[in-house]
């Protein structure tokens, strides 16, 4: 077992294969103090290992499959359903724990959450989740609009 400390000062216990899949944490088998997780609160990592324990037996991408990924990744059941109830400011509190844990699983699910959440919106709506000022004036908007006429979903 691996005892872990939120940035908020909780201790959590994990096995040591589901610590695994969290590339940013180094096992010292010598020491046996709690692993202080910075910028995680508790209530993000108790969901980080939630997604490591039920993920513990996948395979980890090697280094080579994180560099040459397509980018046609497909969540399962399971991780639809535990996206879902999230809000937005905890599931991009999760994006930022995936990061800087390297947990490439949980970044790339929980990403495409985010890209699954905002497909079809417009970009008003778009701005309105990440909190976006739009600072083009209504010309440079429409004339950025015939520049990039291409990518309009119809």
């Amino acid at each position: 077992m691996v005892v872990l400390l939120s940035s908020d000062n909780e201790l959590f216990t994990a096995d040591k294969d589901i610590v695994n899949h969290v590339r940013g944490i180094k096992i010292d088998n010598d020491n046996d103090k709690p692993i202080f997780i910075e910028n995680v609160e508790s209530y993000i990592l108790k969901k980080v290992l939630e997604y490591c324990e039920y993920h513990r037996n996948d395979p980890l991408p090697s280094d080579e499959e994180q560099s040459n990924r397509s980018g046609k990744r497909q969540m399962c059941e399971w991780d639809t359903n535990f996206f879902a109830p999230m809000n937005r400011d905890m599931l991009f509190d999760v994006i930022n724990a995936a990061y800087h844990l390297d947990i490439k699983l949980l970044l790339d699910a929980s990403c495409l959450t985010v890209a699954n959440r905002i497909r079809g919106m417009s970009t008003e709506q778009i701005r309105e989740v990440f909190n976006v000022v739009n600072d083009f004036t209504p010309e440079e908007e429409e004339q950025l609009r015939k520049e990039n006429e291409w990518a309009e979903i119809p």
